[in-house]
Formats: structure tokens, C-alpha cells, sequence
């Protein structure tokens, strides 16, 4: 089933696109875009608040409580107003987040691991492929046939297990590759004794004579 071959592989694949990238990565990509999209009145609005409170706190800062008081107040009131409205904007929109991400971690799972375990179960009595007669042991053909597809074929399960060594194998050669190569460090060299050292060195031990007393 050759479709069903490169439908098993796609699915792998993306998988491993998905754990290269980073799930966290992707998220944030893809919030921006659903912000943009449908939560572009709440952001706009919150800028607008942050703005406005800004403006209402430096003139805060302007206006003497003992003095203007009626204006201070007044200032310090709708500054409170709009920080109570800004919090409560902002739980909303991280209420909003948490949903999404909840959300697209499941739609990752159903369109990624979820997806090849189904194909797996599904097919688990389909044979990928037939390898030639005699060409592996019993042993290994037995394994390669797990649990239920006909033996001297590739399974689903063991087309996956494949597909997946085979994209980790190839993500460890890139790195491999890419990596900046460490140079090497000189070899240290022995120092060479001096002529100082060489002529100590090779200074000979005379022998110690002993005197004999003579006989009269």
C-alpha cells in the first residue's frame, strides 16, 4: 500500500517538524495570528486605556492634592476607574489565551501523534510492503510483521518505528554538520634540557678510592 506508506510517513514527518520547531513556538505564532484576527478590538482597547492612564498619572503628578483638590480627585477617580477597566480587559484576554493554547495543543496532538496512532491501530493488519523471500530471519520478520500484519511484510507500527529512526538519524547528522567544529590546541613540546642541564646530566660520579695503609 503505497499510500498508505507515504500517508504513515507525512504524518511522521510533521511530527517531527513539530518537535523541531517547538510546540511553544508555534502557539505563539499562531495566537498572534488569532489576535490580530479576532481579538483585535480588545487589543486596540487596551492600548487606549494604557494610554489614557498614563496621561491621567503624569497630570496626577501635575495637580497638588491641598490646592486643586476637586481636580485631583476628580483625576484620581477616573485613573481608578480606567486601571480597574484595564485589569479586567487583561483577564480577558489572557482568559482568551489559555483558551487557544488548551485548544491548539489538542489540535497539534489529533493532527500529530494523535493521527499515527490511529493509522497504526487501523491498519495494524495491512502490510506496508513485502520484503523478498528468505531475505531477513524468522526472528526479525516476525518483528517487523508486529502485532497483526501478515508475516514477511512491514507493519504499520514498524513503518512508523522506521520512518521516525530515520528522521532522528537525519537531525543528528544535520547538527552534526552544522555544529562549529572545536579547533584543536597546540601540542605542547617538551622542553629541551639545556647545556647547563646536559653537561650536570651527564657529569660522571668519580669512584671513591680508598687508601690502603702501608705495610713497614
Amino acid at each position: 500500500m503505497p499510500n498508505l506508506a507515504l500517508l504513515i510517513f507525512l504524518v511522521v514527518l510533521l511530527t517531527q517538524i513539530v518537535s523541531w520547531v517547538g510546540q511553544t513556538v508555534l502557539q505563539d505564532i499562531a495566537f498572534k495570528i488569532y489576535s490580530k484576527v479576532f481579538l483585535s478590538g480588545l487589543s486596540n482597547q487596551q492600548n487606549k486605556l494604557r494610554k489614557t492612564i498614563l496621561e491621567d498619572k503624569s497630570e496626577l503628578n501635575k495637580t497638588s492634592s491641598q490646592d486643586e483638590f476637586a481636580k485631583w480627585a476628580k483625576i484620581k477617580r477616573r485613573l481608578d476607574k480606567s486601571l480597574t477597566d484595564l485589569e479586567n480587559l487583561n483577564n480577558q484576554l489572557n482568559s482568551s489565551k489559555s483558551g487557544f493554547i488548551n485548544k491548539f495543543k489538542t489540535f497539534i496532538w489529533i493532527l500529530t501523534s494523535g493521527s499515527k496512532l490511529f493509522l497504526v491501530w487501523w491498519f495494524r493488519k495491512s502490510s506496508i510492503f513485502w520484503l523478498p523471500q528468505g531475505w531477513v530471519p524468522y526472528p526479525i520478520a516476525w518483528l517487523i510483521s508486529f502485532p497483526s500484519a501478515p508475516l514477511g511484510s512491514v507493519s504499520s507500527g514498524a513503518w512508523s518505528t522506521i520512518c521516525t529512526r530515520v528522521l532522528v538519524s537525519l537531525e543528528e547528522i544535520v547538527k552534526a554538520l552544522l555544529a562549529p567544529s572545536v579547533p584543536a590546541g597546540p601540542i605542547p613540546n617538551a622542553p629541551f634540557p639545556s647545556s647547563t642541564q646536559s653537561e650536570k646530566q651527564g657529569a660522571k660520579i668519580e669512584p671513591i678510592t680508598i687508601e690502603h695503609e702501608k705495610l713497614d
